[in-house]
Protein backbone atom coordinates (compact mmCIF):
# COMPACT_ATOMS: atom_id res chain seq x y z
CA UNK A 1 0.00 0.00 0.00
CA UNK A 2 1.32 3.45 -1.04
CA UNK A 3 1.16 6.33 1.83
CA UNK A 4 -1.65 8.24 0.12
CA UNK A 5 -4.05 4.87 -0.08
CA UNK A 6 -3.19 4.19 4.08
CA UNK A 7 -4.60 8.41 4.11
CA UNK A 8 -7.59 7.51 1.95
CA UNK A 9 -8.26 4.24 3.97
CA UNK A 10 -7.97 6.59 7.43
CA UNK A 11 -10.24 9.24 6.02
CA UNK A 12 -13.05 6.62 5.03
CA UNK A 13 -13.04 5.05 7.97
CA UNK A 14 -13.66 8.88 9.61
CA UNK A 15 -16.53 9.38 7.27
CA UNK A 16 -17.72 6.09 8.16
CA UNK A 17 -18.17 6.50 11.83
CA UNK A 18 -19.13 10.23 11.35
CA UNK A 19 -22.94 9.38 13.10
CA UNK A 20 -22.21 6.95 15.30
CA UNK A 21 -22.75 7.45 18.91
CA UNK A 22 -19.32 8.75 21.31
CA UNK A 23 -18.50 6.16 23.93
CA UNK A 24 -19.91 7.14 26.96
CA UNK A 25 -17.47 9.71 28.54
CA UNK A 26 -18.47 10.52 31.65
CA UNK A 27 -16.10 7.83 33.26
CA UNK A 28 -13.50 10.12 32.36
CA UNK A 29 -14.93 13.31 33.01
CA UNK A 30 -11.98 15.91 34.99
CA UNK A 31 -14.46 17.54 36.83
CA UNK A 32 -16.82 16.19 39.64
CA UNK A 33 -20.37 15.21 38.63
CA UNK A 34 -22.01 17.65 41.12
CA UNK A 35 -20.73 20.64 38.63
CA UNK A 36 -23.16 19.06 35.72
CA UNK A 37 -25.41 21.54 34.90
CA UNK A 38 -28.72 19.07 34.08
CA UNK A 39 -31.96 20.51 32.62
CA UNK A 40 -35.31 20.01 34.74
CA UNK A 41 -38.29 20.46 33.20
CA UNK A 42 -40.35 23.63 33.39
CA UNK A 43 -43.72 23.04 34.55
CA UNK A 44 -44.97 26.38 34.51
CA UNK A 45 -43.31 28.89 31.85
CA UNK A 46 -44.78 32.40 33.68
CA UNK A 47 -43.46 30.54 36.81
CA UNK A 48 -39.50 32.20 36.02
CA UNK A 49 -39.27 35.20 38.43
CA UNK A 50 -37.28 38.10 36.08
CA UNK A 51 -33.88 38.11 35.22
CA UNK A 52 -33.38 34.91 36.79
CA UNK A 53 -31.12 33.88 33.82
CA UNK A 54 -31.81 30.38 32.28
CA UNK A 55 -34.98 28.42 33.23
CA UNK A 56 -34.68 25.17 34.20
CA UNK A 57 -31.09 25.08 35.10
CA UNK A 58 -30.34 24.39 38.49
CA UNK A 59 -28.25 26.81 40.78
CA UNK A 60 -25.82 26.20 42.99
CA UNK A 61 -27.53 26.27 46.24
CA UNK A 62 -29.61 23.35 44.69
CA UNK A 63 -26.42 21.13 43.99
CA UNK A 64 -25.44 20.59 47.39
CA UNK A 65 -23.45 23.83 47.97
CA UNK A 66 -23.31 24.71 51.44
CA UNK A 67 -20.88 27.83 50.46
CA UNK A 68 -22.40 30.63 51.91
CA UNK A 69 -22.69 34.20 49.87
CA UNK A 70 -19.82 35.56 52.36
CA UNK A 71 -17.15 33.20 51.51
CA UNK A 72 -18.26 32.93 47.96
CA UNK A 73 -17.29 36.56 47.60
CA UNK A 74 -13.87 35.92 49.42
CA UNK A 75 -12.70 33.66 46.38
CA UNK A 76 -13.31 36.76 43.92
CA UNK A 77 -10.35 39.13 43.37
CA UNK A 78 -11.09 42.62 44.23
CA UNK A 79 -7.99 45.06 42.97
CA UNK A 80 -6.87 47.98 44.65
CA UNK A 81 -7.52 51.69 44.08
CA UNK A 82 -5.63 52.70 41.20
CA UNK A 83 -3.18 55.54 41.58
CA UNK A 84 -4.57 59.04 40.97
CA UNK A 85 -3.82 60.67 37.61
CA UNK A 86 -0.96 62.96 37.58
CA UNK A 87 -2.12 66.74 37.17
CA UNK A 88 0.67 67.96 35.30
CA UNK A 89 2.47 71.18 35.00
CA UNK A 90 0.34 74.18 33.32
CA UNK A 91 2.51 74.08 30.04
CA UNK A 92 1.19 70.77 29.27
CA UNK A 93 -2.29 71.82 30.48
CA UNK A 94 -2.70 75.03 28.30
CA UNK A 95 -0.99 72.75 25.10
CA UNK A 96 -3.64 69.85 25.35
CA UNK A 97 -6.21 73.08 25.71
CA UNK A 98 -4.48 74.64 22.62
CA UNK A 99 -4.36 71.44 20.63
CA UNK A 100 -8.00 70.97 21.19
CA UNK A 101 -9.43 74.30 21.92
CA UNK A 102 -8.48 75.75 18.64
CA UNK A 103 -10.08 72.87 15.87
CA UNK A 104 -13.30 73.03 18.61
CA UNK A 105 -13.73 76.46 18.17
CA UNK A 106 -14.17 76.65 14.45
CA UNK A 107 -16.05 73.70 14.35
CA UNK A 108 -18.41 75.27 16.81
CA UNK A 109 -18.22 78.54 15.23
CA UNK A 110 -18.93 76.75 11.55
CA UNK A 111 -21.49 75.05 13.10
CA UNK A 112 -23.45 78.28 14.71
CA UNK A 113 -22.70 80.26 11.59
CA UNK A 114 -20.82 82.97 13.94
CA UNK A 115 -18.78 85.15 11.78
CA UNK A 116 -15.08 84.27 11.54
CA UNK A 117 -12.76 86.73 11.06
CA UNK A 118 -9.40 86.11 9.42
CA UNK A 119 -7.30 86.72 12.81
CA UNK A 120 -9.29 84.69 14.71
CA UNK A 121 -9.26 81.46 12.27
CA UNK A 122 -5.09 82.57 12.68
CA UNK A 123 -5.52 82.47 15.77
CA UNK A 124 -7.30 79.09 16.39
CA UNK A 125 -4.96 77.47 13.58
CA UNK A 126 -1.80 78.85 15.50
CA UNK A 127 -2.96 77.67 18.89
CA UNK A 128 -3.40 74.16 17.89
CA UNK A 129 -0.23 74.03 15.70
CA UNK A 130 1.80 75.15 19.07
CA UNK A 131 -0.17 73.29 21.21
CA UNK A 132 0.98 70.24 18.88
CA UNK A 133 4.31 71.85 18.74
CA UNK A 134 4.93 72.06 22.34
CA UNK A 135 3.67 68.43 23.89
CA UNK A 136 6.00 66.47 20.84
CA UNK A 137 9.03 68.78 21.79
CA UNK A 138 8.23 67.88 25.73
CA UNK A 139 7.92 64.06 25.18
CA UNK A 140 11.40 63.26 25.70
CA UNK A 141 11.72 60.33 23.55
CA UNK A 142 15.60 61.06 24.36
CA UNK A 143 18.14 58.51 26.60
CA UNK A 144 17.99 59.42 30.19
CA UNK A 145 20.16 62.36 31.13
CA UNK A 146 21.83 60.53 33.87
CA UNK A 147 22.80 57.18 31.81
CA UNK A 148 26.38 58.73 31.09
CA UNK A 149 28.59 58.86 27.80
CA UNK A 150 28.09 54.98 27.12
CA UNK A 151 24.48 53.41 27.23
CA UNK A 152 26.62 50.20 25.87
CA UNK A 153 23.90 47.80 24.15
CA UNK A 154 20.44 49.87 24.20
CA UNK A 155 17.84 47.49 22.59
Amino acid sequence: MTPQSDEDEVWRQIVASFNEPAEDASAEQPWPDRENLTEEPDTDPGDDAPGSGSAGVRDDDETGDDRTSAQTDDDHYIPPPPPPLPQGDALSRISWLALFGGPAYLLLAALLRWPMDGWIVFAAVSAFIAGFVILVVRMGDGPPADSGWDDGAVV
